[in-house]
């Protein structure tokens, strides 16, 4: 049977639908075989069905012979690290990330936690657990636990891209959304303690609890901000952090509560890396590109665009041997962090930014959302979005004066712009449109659109 719970680029399912501890059992012995591992490091998110499919696949491993390096409840990136630092061949977090409840799934890497997509084994792993034709188990295989060693050594190298000494007392509102994050936040806080760092918190939602009691973490959608942002104007912070479920992508709030779209923090963190590093290269996914290639183009640097998801933005880092990547979704790559996404390394870098430079973070980016004023990200779930999309395409197409097709449709009018596209991981069509500092004709170029494809 058709494995469905394959995307091109991880796993997601529906819960015993397209993803139960039978198909997790199978994935893991293909993941074994297909790269061949002979030591995968493992982790898991804290939702309630990760326990029981992580045991699945550990299962899986053992029966290939694998020695099994267990993370327990951990973030993606801490895989990513562990990966890498134990020398393994491949590494797997069971996470659903931000998808619904009823929904669980993988994030896969190789050797050197170089990503997975169907050119560099996912498609090979898929064909070979759709067939179930493993052969007999082999011996050898070991479980070990390295949480300990493995969080402490992730610390380490997470504080090492920040200058501890720079910071400035700062009082930062950190909401966790009751995913994995609070345990490895609260690791990085004592580190950060130990080395005299005049920051303080204010946690929320802090205790990881898979039944997600206020409502799945992912902060990108508008109405899981209020939140953060009334907490951070109650607490009267200087900056607010949230995560998602498996907290590899961070999202920010100045000290009025206001939400900053992601692609502005994408602009702030090249600017920091180019002056580190002049005439760097800078990757950027192709959905809102205006603000962050302006940026880099300033600063000296080379912009770079890559295809949307993290497996591709990694891959076109490591082909160009970029310092930093970011996507506006709100994951940002970092060559130094094993080539891939954190959601640590980002609000540090931006506490010391604001230290720095002694302005809120709503002053850093105020030029730069006027300059380039953009949309957000509208998702629309369409019964014929292949139909929808075409429309918009007859339509806006002959008009272009320039037409991009890295990933889905992109268009530029000179004064604005838009990218239409399906998600690589939900049954949705995303929209972001940006503009030329315009931003009071901004809304009736969102409308034509969105009208066209709500046809």
């Amino acid at each position: 049977m058709p494995l469905t719970c394959f995307t091109a680029y991880d796993i997601r399912g529906r819960l015993g639908v397209e993803l139960d501890e039978a198909i997790a059992y199978r994935v893991g012995r293909a993941f074994a075989q297909v790269l061949p591992a002979r030591k995968v490091v493992i982790g898991r998110d804290c939702r309630a069905s990760s326990a029981t499919l992580t045991a699945a696949v550990i299962q899986a491993l053992l029966s290939e012979g694998c020695e099994v390096l267990d993370l327990g409840l951990a973030g993606t990136e801490e895989m990513y690290h562990a990966t890498t630092h134990f020398g393994a061949d491949g590494g797997i977090t069971v996470t659903a990330s931000h998808n619904p409840i009823n929904y669980n799934g993988m994030k896969l890497v190789r050797q050197g936690s170089a990503p997975l997509d169907a050119a560099t084994g996912l498609a090979a792993i898929r064909t070979l657990a759709e067939r179930n034709e493993f052969g007999p188990e082999k011996p050898g295989g070991r479980h070990l636990d390295i949480a300990t060693p493995a969080r402490a050594a992730y610390v380490a190298t997470v504080l090492s891209f920040v200058d501890v000494a720079a910071l400035r007392p700062l009082k930062i509102v950190v909401n966790a959304g009751n995913g994995a994050a609070g345990p490895t936040f609260d690791a990085i806080a004592a580190g950060l303690d130990r080395l005299n760092s005049p920051l303080t918190f204010v946690r929320m939602h802090h205790t990881p609890d898979g039944s997600f009691p206020h409502g799945i973490p992912n902060p990108l959608l508008p109405e899981n901000r209020p939140a953060t942002a009334n907490a951070v104007v109650a607490a009267g912070a200087d900056l607010g952090v949230a995560w998602d479920g498996d907290f590899d992508r961070c999202f920010f709030f100045d000290n009025t509560g206001t939400f900053v779209d992601g692609e502005y923090i994408v602009g702030l963190l090249a600017d920091i890396f180019l002056a580190k590093e002049p005439g760097a290269r800078i990757v950027h996914d192709p959905r809102v590109v205006w603000n962050t290639m302006d940026v880099v183009a300033a600063a000296g640097g080379v912009a770079v665009q890559a295809r949307t998801g993290h497996a591709f933005v990694k891959q076109a880092m490591r082909d160009a041997g970029a310092v930093y990547g970011g996507e506006m979704s709100a994951h940002h790559y970092f060559r130094d962090f094993v080539w891939c996404d954190s959601g640590m390394i980002p609000w540090l870098l931006i506490a010391e930014l604001i230290s720095r430079r002694g302005q809120f973070l709503a002053s850093l980016v105020a030029h730069r959302k006027a300059a380039f004023p953009s949309s957000g990200e509208m998702n629309f779930r369409l019964p014929q979005p292949a139909a929808a999309i075409a429309r918009v395409r007859a339509r806006y197409q002959p008009l272009a004066t320039a037409v991009d097709e890295t990933d889905g449709l992109s268009l530029e009018f000179g004064d604005w712009r838009f990218n239409l596209r399906s998600s690589n991981t939900e049954p949705v069509v995303r929209l972001n449109v940006e503009s030329r500092g315009q931003a009071d004709r901004l809304p009736d170029r969102i409308a034509e659109v969105r009208d066209l494809l709500l046809q």
